[in-house]
C-alpha cells in the first residue's frame, strides 16, 4: 500500500520507460483553447485512481498507458467545459464549496483514522490536501451548474419513454427485493455518575495546567482523542466551520498562548490552547476526556426499548407516537421514525439486513445495536424480486430515459465543443 501512496514519484520515474521524454517532470501535455493541461494534473488523477482502486500502476505499464490516454481526454473535456462555464459567467458558490470541502475532508479523516494518518497517506499537510480538493470541487461545481443550465430543462415525451423501455427492457435488471421500515433509535448516553467522573478528571488536569504543567505532556498522557494525543493534542491550523460549534466559539475567542476553561461538546470535555493566529485560521491543541457510558447505561437503554416495543405490540401506543417521544434520530420530527424503502442487499449497516430478514410485515424487532446506538425496527412492507414493467415502474423508467437523453445531448454538445475550440495534444501517450 505504501507504494500506491507514492505513485506520483513512481510515475515520474516511469516516464522514460514508456517514452514520454525526460523533460516532462512537469510541462504541458495538451492545450485547450488558451488553457493548458499540465503533466502534474494527469499525475494527480492517476494517483487518485490508484488510491481508490488499490492498484500499483508501476507494475503494469500497459494499463498505465491506457489510463493516461483515457484520463487525458477527460481532462481535455473538463477544460472545454470550464471555458464554456466562464463564457456563461458561471461562478462558484463559495459557501457551498467550503461546506462540501469540509464534509469531504472530515469523511477522509474518519476513514484514515486521524488527520495525521491522512497527511501520511498523501505525504502532504492538511492545508495542501484541502487546496487540491478545493480546486477539484470548485471545477466540478461549475461544470455541474453549466450542465444544469444547458440541459436541466430538457423534457421527454411518453413516446420517448416507451421507446427507451422497448430498446433496453432486456438489459434492465430486475427490481431487487425491497423492505420498507421504520425505527426508534436510542443512543447510549452516560449516566450522571459517568458525567461526574469525566468532569472530575478534566478538572484535575485543568488544575495542573494552572500550576504550570506542560500542556503537550498532559495531552500525551491523558487526552482521549486518538487522532491528536500522540502529537501533544495538536490539531494544526483550522478555519471556521472545521470544528463543532461549542468548541469553535471558545477556540476562536482565545488569545495566543491562552488556555481555555473546560468546554463541553458531544465528544466530551475539552481544554483548548490557542498557539497561533494566522488571518482567519488558528493553530490549536486540546485535551479531551470522554464521557464513557457504562454497561449499566447500555442495559438501561435496552430495557427502555423493550418496554416501548411491548407497549406498541399491546396497542397501548402507536409506533409513530413512541418514535416522536423517545427516538434520538435527528429526523424524527419530520418522518416519525419512517426510514423508507431499501433494497435488502444494499443496507449500509449490515445489522439492519440481519434483523429485517427475520421479520414479517407488521412485526417489530427486539433491540439491536449499531454504531449509532440501539434500535427497534418495524417492517412495514416487503416487496419480492420482480421484472420492471411500464405499468408498475413508469416513474423510474421515465427518470432513466430522461437521464439517458440528457447524457446523449450533453455528449453531442461536448463533441461540437471539440470542433469549435482548438485542442492540441502535445504529448502522444
Amino acid at each position: 500500500m505504501r507504494k500506491i501512496f507514492r505513485l506520483i514519484g513512481v510515475f515520474l520515474l516511469l516516464v522514460n520507460s514508456v517514452g514520454y521524454g525526460q523533460q516532462l517532470i512537469d510541462g504541458v501535455v495538451a492545450v485547450v483553447g488558451d488553457r493548458a493541461v499540465l503533466f502534474s494534473e494527469l499525475n494527480t488523477v492517476l494517483m487518485q485512481y490508484s488510491i481508490q482502486n488499490q492498484v500499483n500502476l508501476f507494475e503494469n505499464p500497459e494499463q498505465l498507458k491506457k489510463l493516461s490516454q483515457r484520463f487525458l481526454q477527460s481532462l481535455i473535456d473538463e477544460k472545454l467545459l470550464l471555458i464554456k462555464a466562464e463564457e456563461d459567467t458561471i461562478e462558484a458558490d463559495e459557501e457551498q464549496i467550503e461546506q462540501t470541502l469540509n464534509q469531504q475532508i472530515e469523511a477522509m479523516i474518519r476513514q484514515a483514522g486521524s488527520q495525521q494518518a491522512l497527511e501520511q497517506f498523501y505525504n502532504a499537510p492538511l492545508a495542501m490536501i484541502k487546496k487540491e480538493f478545493r480546486k477539484q470541487i470548485e471545477n466540478q461545481y461549475k461544470i455541474s451548474q453549466l450542465r444544469q443550465k444547458r440541459f436541466g430543462n430538457i423534457k421527454i415525451s411518453r413516446r420517448e419513454v416507451e421507446a427507451f423501455y422497448q430498446h433496453y427492457k432486456d438489459s434492465i435488471p430486475a427490481m431487487e427485493p425491497t423492505v420498507d421500515i421504520s425505527h426508534i433509535l436510542m443512543q447510549i448516553k452516560p449516566s450522571e455518575e459517568s458525567y461526574q467522573k469525566a468532569y472530575e478528571k478534566i478538572q484535575a488536569i485543568r488544575e495542573r495546567l494552572n500550576q504550570g504543567a506542560n500542556f503537550a505532556e498532559l495531552a500525551r498522557e491523558y487526552s482521549e482523542d486518538p487522532g491528536s494525543a500522540s502529537r501533544g493534542g495538536d490539531l494544526g491550523f483550522v478555519s471556521r466551520g472545521d470544528l463543532v460549534k461549542e468548541f469553535e466559539e471558545v477556540a476562536f475567542a482565545l488569545k495566543e498562548g491562552e488556555i481555555s476553561d473546560i468546554v463541553q461538546t458531544q465528544f466530551g470535555f475539552h481544554i483548548i490552547q490557542l498557539l497561533e493566529r494566522r488571518g482567519e485560521k488558528i493553530h490549536i491543541r486540546h485535551i479531551l476526556i470522554q464521557m464513557r457510558p457504562t454497561e449499566a447505561d447500555e442495559h438501561r437503554v435496552v430495557q427502555k426499548l423493550l418496554e416501548i416495543r411491548e407497549k406498541i405490540l399491546k396497542g397501548e401506543a402507536s409506533f409513530e407516537a413512541m418514535a416522536l417521544q423517545y427516538s434520538d434520530d435527528p429526523n424524527v420530527e419530520k418522518d416519525k421514525g419512517h426510514l423508507g424503502e431499501f433494497r435488502t442487499n444494499a443496507f449500509q449497516i449490515p445489522a439492519f439486513k440481519a434483523v429485517t430478514d427475520t421479520l414479517k410485515p407488521g412485526q417489530i424487532s427486539r433491540p439491536f445495536k449499531t454504531e449509532f446506538g440501539y434500535h427497534i425496527v418495524r417492517l412495514n412492507q416487503r416487496t419480492e424480486k420482480r421484472r420492471i414493467s411500464l405499468e408498475k415502474d413508469w416513474d423510474q423508467i421515465r427518470q432513466w430515459a430522461l437521464e439517458e437523453k440528457r447524457e446523449r445531448l450533453f455528449r453531442e454538445w461536448l463533441e461540437k465543443l471539440r470542433q469549435e475550440i482548438p485542442v492540441e495534444i502535445r504529448l502522444q501517450l
